[in-house]
């Protein structure tokens, strides 16, 4: 089935994509995001494929698999690690296949030293690890999932509430306008921080209140905009000729309006992703943010924060928050430019 572009979207595509360096930071970020939801192939303790007397197995697709499975004399879970040393050192043809990065964000290593140690090709930590030995690298990909989830999920469902609320502010105006406007500035009122200490000195912290609790915040800001956006559209001559023409009131918020004030939302997503992901890391930072031993770029920043005489701490998480903010900006620049409403108006 081809889905069927309209020139003016393409013509929007065509310049976001002459746009190059924000172009190439869509591509670069979309692809660690899409690596990072399979990340258990990339970063994990358990091997992707063992072979152990002429029989394959996946420890990565299942449960815990006891070191006895592969003759071992533990109960506990399998040290994928040490199996293929073993298996190596006793030439029997059996395998183990690791992956890139053989450490979970979870699990501490002393093999190496007191921790934190410094970067190390030869135990696989190519980042270090940190206060209490876990690898840096593995922390940081699956931190940066969190993070970049957060961030979608938290600016997809405010700018879904938003952009209702925002629409029917500016459509109907009145006295639904004027309540909205008294509720939205009460609300706005409210000091975001001290109810996030209060939640969670009471509550505690999960992935799902901080969701909550800032989208309860955050769909203020999108509303204002599509406010301001709907009731600027609905005096255009097309709206009212849609209206004389005997359109239903659906019809003219998704059909006419609604297309045209999409440049707004497509425009501020990627600002309103990098705020979300620096909102968690910095509620993380404070020692706000979500539960230890949870992976968590904030948590990182305060470790290497305290412990500047490991450099490699600070240095990779600074990095990597850096870059992805840098190319989320690009990409939010290079969308405002080739969604520019001076270059393409839509009039249905």
């Amino acid at each position: 089935m081809k889905i069927k572009i309209d020139p003016l979207t393409q013509r929007k595509i065509k310049r976001f994509k002459e746009i190059k360096r924000g172009y190439w930071s869509f591509i670069i970020l979309s692809t660690l995001l899409l690596l990072s939801i399979i990340a258990e192939l990339f970063v994990n303790s358990k091997a992707l494929v063992v072979s152990y007397q002429g029989e394959y197995y996946f420890p990565v697709l299942s449960d815990v698999i006891p070191g006895t499975e592969y003759g071992l004399d533990y109960l506990s879970e399998t040290n994928y690690r040490e199996l293929k040393q073993k298996f190596s050192e006793e030439e029997s043809g059996d395998f183990v296949f690791l992956p890139i990065i053989p450490w979970n964000p979870y699990e501490q290593d002393f093999s190496s030293g007191y921790p934190p140690t410094a970067p190390d090709a030869k135990n696989k930590h190519y980042l270090g690890t940190d206060i209490i030995g876990r690898d840096i690298l593995a922390r940081l990909v699956y931190g940066f999932r969190i993070a970049m989830g957060f961030a979608v999920i938290t600016m997809v469902i405010s700018y879904i509430i938003g952009t209702a609320v925002g629409c029917a502010m500016g459509f109907w105006g009145g006295k639904f306008d004027l309540i909205f406007q008294r509720v939205i500035e009460v609300w706005s009122m409210v000091p975001f921080l001290y109810v996030i200490m209060i939640l969670v000195s009471i509550i505690q912290p999960t992935f799902t209140l901080f969701v909550f609790i800032n989208v309860l915040f955050g769909w203020m800001g999108m509303t204002w905009y599509m406010r301001t956006m709907t009731y600027k559209e609905s005096a255009r001559e097309y709206v009212l000729a849609a209206r004389a023409l005997g359109a239903s009131t659906a019809r003219i918020l998704f059909k006419h309006i609604l297309p045209n004030t999409m440049v707004m939302i497509v425009t501020l997503a990627p600002f309103t992703i990098a705020g979300n992901i620096t909102a968690l890391t910095a509620l993380d930072y404070l020692g706000l943010g979500l539960m230890p031993p949870t992976p968590s770029w904030g948590e990182l920043l305060q470790q290497g924060k305290s412990n500047l005489d490991s450099p490699w701490i600070v240095m990779s998480v600074v990095t990597s928050i850096v870059l992805v903010l840098v190319m989320v900006t690009f990409i939010g620049e290079a969308v405002r430019a080739a969604f520019d409403p001076k270059k393409f108006t839509r009039y249905s």
